[in-house]
């Protein structure tokens, strides 16, 4: 059983291609707890993108373990990593977690797969948007017009489409979180694309949160640092990864399952009077916003 308190493991040299897949990791992220059982969202329905692994995993896992139902989206690659996280939620929490492979770079199939979703629940409670991906490029002029449309249509364009399948299945009570980063605030020279993307989130985040007001609908956001997930071996040389997050104040990546308690905290009516915020789970970096 993982511990409560991850503790740093060294970070070999390793690459992947994309999307990444967490059971190759080395070392694994940690991405569950031996801290107690909770009903903080007994039977609550909630969907998660990029729910197979990573940060995704962690809060499907997370929600499981407070009595939720889970349904996680996933891209068909990463069936492995989507069953494994699955099998967590059956057998260790006797939770429901529904699969759905889709390719959410495209509306139709965001749609589909909510529409797929709602035959099993029959409303959805909590929303996690939370899947992206990331091509490092030093250079502005080297980013492709289809690199860039990849990068939005993922990593943005993708919440509008499958927020909108959920608000009109979502009741009053219900809440969204969304997936920013701490490079929505600081910017990063290798991902232009990438870090334009999490700055759009945090703005969708919180014009959201006014516009479902009146709906009973709160929004929120969590911003991490640095965290050890499929993206970084995918999308980083081999050096770079091994030396991945030892520039935070902390000096080391977070892990996958100390970034998951800030989504049920946002998530549960501990947070019931909080909307259109961002939570930083960054290791220690000030930010401003």
């Amino acid at each position: 059983m993982q511990k409560t308190n991850p503790k740093h493991k060294i970070v070999k040299e390793q690459s992947q291609s994309q999307p990444g897949m967490e059971y190759k990791m080395d070392p694994l992220p940690e991405f569950d707890t031996d801290m107690p059982d909770g009903k903080k969202l007994l039977d609550k329905k909630c969907i998660i993108t990029g729910g197979d692994s990573g940060i995704g995993r962690a809060v499907a896992v997370a929600f499981a373990r407070q009595g939720a139902d889970v349904a996680i989206i996933y891209k068909e690659s990463e069936k492995k990593d989507a069953e494994t996280t699955a099998n967590v939620i059956h057998e260790k929490y006797k939770r429901q977690c529904i699969q759905v492979a889709a390719d959410i770079s495209v509306e139709g199939n965001c749609v589909k797969a909510i529409q797929k979703i709602l035959q099993t629940f029959p409303k959805i409670d909590i929303l996690v948007n939370n899947a992206a991906v990331q091509y490092p490029v030093d250079d502005i002029t080297r980013i492709s017009s289809a690199q860039l449309i990849e990068t939005f249509s993922v990593n943005i364009f993708a919440m509008f489409w499958i927020t909108k399948a959920v608000v009109p299945n979502m009741p009053k009570g219900g809440c969204i979180i969304n997936t920013a980063s701490v490079t929505a605030y600081r910017g990063s020279s290798s991902l232009l694309d990438y870090s334009s993307t999490k700055g759009a989130i945090v703005s969708f985040t919180r014009s959201l949160s006014s516009n479902l007001t009146d709906k009973g609908i709160r929004v929120n956001g969590v911003a991490p640092g640095p965290v050890w997930t499929p993206l970084i071996p995918a999308t980083f040389p081999p050096e770079e990864v091994a030396k991945f997050g030892t520039d935070s104040p902390m000096k080391r990546p977070g892990q996958p399952v100390e970034i998951a308690p800030a989504y049920v905290f946002l998530a549960s009516e501990d947070a019931r009077f909080i909307s259109g915020q961002i939570l930083h789970v960054n290791g220690g970096e000030l930010v401003n916003g």
